[in-house]
């Protein structure tokens, strides 16, 4: 049917109408009477194409969701005395949180990876990486305490590299082959897959509370199936250019515009487009390449670099992932009173419901808006959940641990937790795309690493009410820099943003006005 349609006005195009009558503007041309044509790559076919690659290549990421939900699960039976061997408490400490040590290398090999070996093979190194992680998990040792904790300990230190491969190649890939107004919500897919894994975590265990081998080995067989949804994915079409594989990068924009994969480029609106990103990456190959040390010193490098740094720095001081990785324990201890496994479930399910139309809300709200009634949110949760611990009035309200702790997850998806890892990429220019979204990411995994580590000290130590209103401060913090730093991004091309951080302006059609003079000389 598309077909037909582009048929049709392409006759139409070609001069088979009447010409307009400017002295009788009354009268109406054939041209006028056809419904507006969406670009091609907006168009059915090619949005299923675009979606289905995009969830595929999210399948794998799944297990950050998964490695991040486990020890909620699985810290009772692995702590608990009546077992042959057990971990003491530091040890669990070490166990909940080694992951987010080791995720800073992940991210750092994933932007080494994302250039030198592309999109699709990056997919396969962390689906790889993931199956022997679960396949440790699974297979510790049973009678000695020391084999057992230190494959325990490895495990979740590979898990980790896993974790931080995961972070960056499924929402580049996104960003690269889809159009501006679908870019939102096809990057989004990174963060349903996490939020769905976790929920999936906390749904198994809610049912198997004994036997965290059991569960190792069903996430390692998702691992494996993740594996062989890679296979079918075509590489990115804007890597293939950067690399000079012409006909395939050809061939792959064909078939994510809704055309058959050919090498040769005959749709007028899709040769605009290769034309634009060819002559931007040639423009860029033209200069001398600098190395990423020297690209740091430019405005589009490390504005964008400083802004996500500190956007996750806030992502983890406000104890999103404190909240994730001991679920269970903080609802048990915040008083709540139903199964505390049931309020992981509900916490895991609620972050799914909400992360799910998350790309019609960042294209309806906006980035910004988005993020400051989400830290808003965030911090009201934090203080209700303090005030609980405190004053005894509130302590005879029902449920209101369950509806503050499951509010504030909710609030954080719609923005802090969401957006860190939505607009990593967008904001980086493509030549430093890869090693620049691995440096954030490893920087933003170690403050989740430090967050966890000292969560059970902190704790401790200043007592649990205070602990949220630590959290509900850094989401205040984090609201005052969203207003103040974060850019908006909706409905702009990569091309724009990145002239906006390179002028210092808002100039929206700059790069388009360019490309359109060089193509009429």
């Amino acid at each position: 049917m598309d077909h037909e349609i582009e048929e049709e006005q392409q006759q139409l195009y070609k001069g088979h109408h009447k010409k307009r009558d400017y002295k009788n503007p009354h009268i109406i041309s054939d041209l006028d009477r056809l419904p507006k044509r969406k670009p091609l790559g907006e168009q059915s076919r090619a949005v299923r194409r675009q979606a289905l690659m995009v969830i595929l290549a999210n399948m794998g990421v799944l297990s950050t969701g998964l490695a991040l939900a486990i020890p909620t699960i699985v810290l009772r039976q692995l702590t608990s005395e009546m077992e042959t061997v057990y971990l003491n408490a530091t040890q669990a400490s070490w166990f909940a949180s080694i992951n987010t040590l080791s995720c800073p290398l992940g991210g750092l090999l994933s932007g080494l990876l994302l250039d030198r070996i592309g999109r699709k093979h990056t997919l396969y190194v962390l689906n790889i990486l993931g199956i022997t992680s679960w396949t440790l998990l699974a297979t510790p040792s049973a009678t000695s305490s020391v084999y057992f904790y230190w494959q325990l300990l490895v495990s979740r230190f590979i898990i980790g590299i896993t974790m931080g491969l995961a972070s960056a190649p499924s929402g580049v890939y996104a960003a690269e082959i889809s159009l501006p107004k679908l870019r939102g919500s096809l990057i989004l897919g990174t963060s349903i897959s996490v939020a769905l894994g976790i929920t999936v975590l906390y749904s198994i265990g809610y049912f198997i509370r004994d036997d965290f081998r059991l569960i190792a080995l069903i996430c390692c067989g998702y691992q494996i199936a993740a594996l062989l949804c890679v296979i079918p994915l075509p590489e990115s079409h804007s890597w293939l250019l950067a690399r000079r594989r012409v006909e395939e990068a050809k061939k792959s924009l064909n078939y994510f515009r809704g055309l058959d994969k050919s090498p040769h480029i005959t749709h007028p609106e899709i040769l605009e487009e290769f034309n634009i990103l060819q002559k931007s990456l040639q423009l860029r190959d033209g200069e001398r390449k600098p190395s990423f040390s020297s690209c740091l010193k430019l405005p589009e490098v490390y504005k964008p670099l400083l802004i996500l740094m500190a956007l996750f720095a806030f992502q983890q001081l406000s104890g999103i992932f404190v909240v994730i990785v001991y679920a269970v324990q903080i609802s048990t201890e915040a008083g709540v009173s139903i199964d505390p496994f049931m309020c992981a479930v509900l916490i895991g399910t609620a972050r799914v419901l909400t992360t799910c139309p998350m790309g019609y809300v960042l294209e309806k709200w906006g980035r910004r808006r988005a993020g400051i009634i989400s830290t808003f949110g965030m911090t009201v949760s934090m203080l209700l959940l303090a005030c609980y611990g405190w004053f005894e009035i509130l302590q005879s309200v029902p449920y209101l641990p369950v509806i503050a702790i499951v509010g504030f997850i909710v609030l954080s998806t719609l923005g802090l937790y969401t957006l860190p890892f939505f607009m990593i990429s967008e904001l980086f220019p493509q030549k430093v795309r890869g090693p620049a979204s691995g440096l954030t990411v490893a920087v933003g995994m170690f403050f989740a690493f430090l967050c966890i580590k000292i969560y059970p000290d902190l704790k401790a130590t200043i007592g649990m009410s205070n602990a949220f209103v630590f959290f509900g401060i850094m989401s205040f913090l984090g609201l005052i820099f969203i207003y103040c730093a974060l850019p908006e991004t909706r409905r702009r091309t990569l091309l724009e943003i990145e002239e906006q951080f390179r002028t210092g302006g808002r100039q929206k059609r700059a790069i388009d006005v360019e490309m359109q003079e060089v193509f009429a000389r």
